[in-house]
This record gives C-alpha cells, structure tokens and sequence, in this order.
C-alpha cells in the first residue's frame, strides 16, 4: 500500500532540455522503467540497478527534479513505513523545430 506525499521538489517548472538529460543516464531509465509498475524503494533500485546507493540516490534526485518521478510513502501491515519512489510519466513525445526542442508528457495517475 502506497500513499503519495507533495514532493516539493516537483514544484519546479522541469526544464526539457534537464529532462532529456537525466534520461540519457542508464541508470536513470532503469529507475524510471523499474518504478512505472508501482513505488519501489533506493533500497531495491540499487539492486535492480547494480549501482552504488549513492548513484541511485542522485538519479532519484534528478528524477524528481525534472517531475518524472515521485515521492510517495509505503506502509507495510505491521505498521512501519519506509519512502519509495514512482514513475509519474507513461509517455514521453519530442518535437524539434526551428524554435528549439519541445518535451511534452503524458503522466501517470497519481
């Protein structure tokens, strides 16, 4: 069971040229991929990554910065909670023209 919490970070106008370049990074797209199907936690991004727990942690941060990931809490039966993170994009569409490069996304229900 998962609840989101505001991600105050989320509240900055995500620049697209910031997000194209937090998705160029492999482990990134791992996190994003990894967290589309519900919130996982750094914990089990850094296995599913086989990166460092500070790595993820950074991509987790870039991520949330450029509003392709959120912040949400999990509660487990017993009663504890730990943070675990979400992917808040489904699509993603690039348009280039002579006016510069348009990132448009298409969220994910939060």
């Amino acid at each position: 069971m998962s609840t989101h919490v505001p991600n105050t970070q989320s509240e900055l106008n995500a620049n697209p040229t910031a997000q194209l370049d937090v998705l160029g990074d492999e482990c990134a797209r791992t996190i994003l991929m990894a967290t589309s199907d519900g919130p996982k936690t750094a914990k089990e991004l850094t296995k599913r990554t086989d990166s460092s727990s500070a790595t993820v942690y950074r991509r987790i941060n870039n991520l949330l910065e450029s509003d392709l990931l959120a912040e949400c809490v999990r509660f487990d039966s017993d009663g504890s909670h730990t943070t675990a993170y979400e992917a808040t994009v489904e699509h993603l569409q690039v348009q280039i023209g002579a006016e510069g490069i348009d990132v448009a996304l298409a969220n994910a229900e939060q």
